[in-house]
């Protein structure tokens, strides 16, 4: 890509009406409010981890089976992200909100109570919706309210809402899970969300933004079975050697999708009725940073899928010495997002992104040397080092992305964003999952005890997230993006 225009540069600053219309308690609550779902959110993605044994166990339902409960929420995240450009345009963000939790009040309500697989699964659905619309809705808000010179500051602690629920999200399971069962990992968000939804209703009065635009129902259906089909077959990959055309038609089918999605929104954009506005990638800091969030996002989730298996079938290690032992990963984020969010919007990005990608791959790589003899505390340290890169790079990528777009295409800014990252988790997690499969059964088959094919699979996937997080130094040194406010 060659360097960005000029137009996607100068535009660092969203319109200031919405600012001087909201007092400094007022903002400190929308954002507060705001950062609380997120972290909700997305640490219910995550809690099924350690938990689905024993949702399997009790709906005495198969492995295949079960797995449908996050592959069937990375679907409707995957369909709903897409079209939140359109939803933040079209919408006052207030109700956007309020049906965002409201709707995650109501999915997890009917998962506490879920007698069978079924109900569990359409409450899995319902709290999608809700999650696929906050996440964009914090990004976008912090850029148009929030002052350019706090941005950094900000955006870091809203990295620790990203990149700490994922982090404690099998702690917290373990934990529930060992002393009370699966039922109360969703007993204890009801609170959680009623008191984001009072802070809602209190705060999130943020001045009218929205525009009388039409939705172009072919784009939407477009989008559905893009990024549906596309997150569906990297999903099934796994269980391709069994059904292996259903995961090819499942690709030729996103792709085809995706290709023509993208040539309708190209022609859209001149008229205003796109769904996703795709100049955004005009800025090479942008599609960097897209790059970047899909290589973190996919590492991360894909080493929290595999590394609670190693410990718990590979060592025999239970639930909750798994999650204490990740558990010191997620405070070390939340300690040193805020403070490199300040670095942020002292230095810029690349005192941030370039030391993040380096400890990102340096955690990969201490993780390829993992064996069936490594004690407990070397897993703890290799997820620390892990987990501070992944902070850095969470805190600097939110950041320089949106920085180099026009106000006017923070929404799909956003919305890409999040898309790339969701993409990414989906991607990553096949990635390590299917590999440590294939080359575990393999190493069964040739005679190798179970425990030490299990660790022989999983060096393999480590070695490619390595690979990966190497490649993402290259990127985060290209990232430049737009000189702090204060040296402006």
């Amino acid at each position: 890509m060659t360097s960005e225009p000029t137009k996607t540069e100068v535009h660092a600053s969203p319109p200031p009406a919405p600012q001087a219309a909201l007092s400094t308690k007022q903002l400190t609550g929308i954002i507060a409010a705001l950062a609380l779902a997120a972290f909700m959110m997305i640490l219910n993605e995550t809690v099924l981890t350690v938990a689905l044994p024993g949702i399997m166990a009790d709906m005495s339902i198969t492995a295949a089976t079960g797995q449908w409960l996050t592959t069937g929420f990375l679907l409707t995240m995957s369909v709903v992200i897409p079209t939140t450009g359109f939803l933040l345009q079209r919408f006052n963000h207030r109700p956007l909100f309020m049906f965002a939790i409201i709707s995650f009040l109501v999915g997890t309500v009917i998962a506490v109570i879920a007698p069978s697989f079924a109900f569990l699964f359409v409450a899995r659905i319902i709290q999608a919706l809700g999650t696929a619309i906050i996440l964009p809705l914090l990004m976008t808000t912090t850029l148009s309210l929030v002052p350019v010179h706090k941005r950094g500051t900000i955006m870091g602690l809203n990295s620790i809402v990203i990149g700490v629920g994922p982090a404690i999200g099998p702690t917290v399971s373990g934990a529930v899970v060992h002393a009370l069962g699966w039922h109360y990992i969703f007993a204890m968000m009801l609170p959680i969300a009623a008191l984001v939804l009072v802070l809602g209703i209190i705060f999130f009065k943020v001045p009218s933004s929205a525009r009388n635009i039409r939705v172009d129902g072919a784009s939407v259906a477009l989008s559905a079975l893009a990024f549906g089909f596309l997150v569906y077959g990297i999903s099934s990959i796994e269980h391709a050697s069994t059904n292996p055309a259903l995961t090819i038609l499942s690709f030729a089918i996103g792709l085809v999708s995706l290709a023509i999605f993208i040539k309708r929104q190209l022609s859209l954009t001149s008229t205003g009725r796109e769904l996703l506005n795709l100049s955004a990638f005009s800025s090479r800091g942008f599609a960097f940073s897209i790059v970047m969030i899909m290589i973190a996002f996919g590492t991360l989730l894909g080493s929290l899928m595999i590394v609670p298996l190693l410990l718990e079938s590979g060592k025999g290690i239970d639930s909750l010495k798994i999650g204490m032992m990740l558990l010191p990963g997620g405070v070390a984020q939340a300690i040193v997002s805020p403070i490199f969010g300040r670095i942020y919007d002292k230095r810029g990005p690349r005192p941030v992104l370039i030391p993040g990608a380096i400890m990102l791959a340096a955690g990969q790589w201490l993780y390829t040397l993992i064996n069936a003899e490594t004690e407990l505390w070397m897993f703890m340290i290799t997820h620390i080092v892990f987990s501070i890169g992944l902070a850095l790079l969470m805190t600097g990528l939110m950041s320089s992305a949106m920085a180099s777009l026009d106000p006017r295409l923070f929404g799909h800014g956003s919305a890409i964003f999040n898309t790339g990252q969701q993409l990414g988790g989906a991607i990553g997690t096949t990635i390590f999952v299917t590999v440590m499969s294939v080359i575990s059964k393999a190493k069964i088959d040739a005679g190798t005890g179970a425990s030490e094919a299990l660790f022989s699979g999983a060096h393999v996937a480590f070695m490619i997230g390595a690979v990966l997080a190497t490649i993402g130094i290259f990127f985060a040194w290209l990232i430049k993006g737009p000189v702090p406010a204060q040296r402006r």
